[in-house]
């Protein structure tokens, strides 16, 4: 029997090309992305990780200066009031330039000025010891 016999309905079958290319690519448009590669998710993480430390590391140091303030205040023999001023004015000391020079160099005039015998390596020991109290009292309140 004939394909074009009569009483005999052909149907046309679509032509596909055996490696047809994905419809965005013939169109000349991008894919629409909704979902971030792999690589820009853990960029982003680093990121987020990143300012999440930075911020930790900038609340401990200013925690250090305010015990390095308490510190040298009971050492000067300041008032309450006295002292609580003179822990702000040790953490604003810390913006005068970047590391812990600045603060020792403050602590070390003042205390000395106070008439506190007391050396440059006395105010470092202090520094280190109070940045692990600073330290301690974030994970504690973290847990």
């Amino acid at each position: 029997m004939a394909d074009n016999a009569p009483g005999r309905v052909v149907t046309a079958q679509p032509v596909v090309a055996p490696f047809a290319r994905p419809a965005y690519l013939s169109l000349g448009t991008e894919p629409q992305r909704t979902h971030m590669s792999t690589f820009d998710e853990r960029a982003k993480a680093f990121e987020t990780k990143y300012a999440r430390d930075q911020e930790m590391q900038f609340k401990i140091i200013a925690r250090r200066n305010r015990l390095l303030g308490q510190w040298a205040a009971r050492k000067m023999g300041l008032t309450e009031a006295e002292a609580e001023a003179y822990e702000r004015e040790v953490i604003r000391a810390d913006f005068e330039e970047a590391g812990d020079d600045d603060v020792v160099r403050k602590l070390l005039g003042d205390l000395t000025s106070a008439g506190v015998d007391i050396d440059e390596a006395a105010i470092r020991e202090a520094l280190a010891n109070k940045t692990v109290e600073a330290r301690r009292h974030f994970i504690e309140a973290q847990n």
